[in-house]
């Protein structure tokens, strides 16, 4: 009855997914698009304080806020509600203007902080992926290819002779450069969970999980046309008239390959170099499973 109260009271202002019991309500937060949870304390299986515990022990569920809702008054409950993680608190009987009025204000705090956060995970110069955002995104795919056994590959794109280029045209331009460069490399990008992001300077990553080596080769390939197809002028380079890039890549199964992700930039790194000191303006990649590298022009 309450569930469907609640409900009612919210209709027309959010979607509403319902869960009767503890077990439910954490498997419902971690399955979807939750932004916020209003959780009784009491429950027929596990009680409300211990239901916000798990969501604020799981990685998936612990951002989310939670409102608690109860016929307990004391002092001590709201203590604890708040101590383990609640935003806020609404006693029963449950009247709908303050329901939606509470709901409201926790759904605006929520909404305006992941644009805080969303906003803190992109490059200003860019408009892509900053390196905090590819730490992050890079150590998550590590961690999904070890346990579901499956490739993972990762790049680092330079800029060639990026220097004489601010040094010809000035630092706007190089600017102007550096926007257009990321824009074609996110272009490779063919799924949401594909990520390119600046590295640092003139440098940017790119992670393609799920990508075996053939695929990755295939990708590469695509980013090297990209960025020539640009045809930004670049006078002072010493291997083409326009902007170019070199590449160094790796396609590695964590599960079989071992290491970590800072091992494997390293091993991705040595590549760029290579890259840059056998002529620029191609990529080399490196298949862990089977030692070979390729040279993609």
């Amino acid at each position: 009855m309450n569930v469907r109260i609640l409900a009612a009271a919210l209709r027309g202002e959010s979607d509403v997914v319902s869960a009767n019991d503890g077990a439910s309500a954490i498997v419902a937060a971690a399955s979807g698009d939750i932004d916020l949870i209003l959780l009784d304390v009491v429950l027929p299986d596990i009680d409300g304080f211990e239901v916000c515990r798990r969501l604020k022990a799981d990685e998936r569920t612990s951002r989310i806020p939670v409102i608690f809702v109860t016929s307990l008054e004391e002092m001590q409950d709201e203590t604890t509600g708040f101590a383990v993680g609640g935003v806020d608190y609404i006693v029963k009987p449950i009247r709908a203007p303050i329901v939606r009025a509470r709901v409201r204000t926790h759904l605006d705090l929520k909404h305006a902080r992941d644009l805080l956060e969303s906003l803190a995970l992109i490059d200003a110069v860019t408009g892509i992926a900053n390196r905090r955002r590819l730490d992050e995104v890079l150590e998550q795919e590590w961690k999904r290819a070890e346990r579901s056994h499956a490739s993972l590959s990762i790049a680092l794109a330079d800029l060639d002779f990026f220097k004489k280029l601010n040094d010809t045209y000035g630092h706007a331009r190089g600017d102007y450069c550096l926007r257009a460069v990321a824009q074609a490399l996110r272009g490779t990008a063919r799924r949401p969970s594909d990520l390119v992001a600046r590295y640092g300077g003139e440098e940017f990553a790119l992670v393609f999980p799920d990508s075996d080596a053939a695929a990755m080769r295939a990708l590469l390939h695509k980013a090297l046309a990209a960025v020539r197809n640009l045809g930004l002028p670049h006078s002072a380079s010493e291997v083409a008239t326009h902007v170019t890039i070199s590449i160094g890549a790796v396609t590695v199964v964590p599960a079989v390959a071992g290491g970590d992700p800072a091992s494997t930039l390293v091993t991705v790194d040595r590549l760029l170099y290579d890259a840059k000191h056998m002529g620029r303006n191609h990529a080399r990649h490196l298949d862990l499973g089977t030692g070979d590298v390729v040279a993609i022009g």
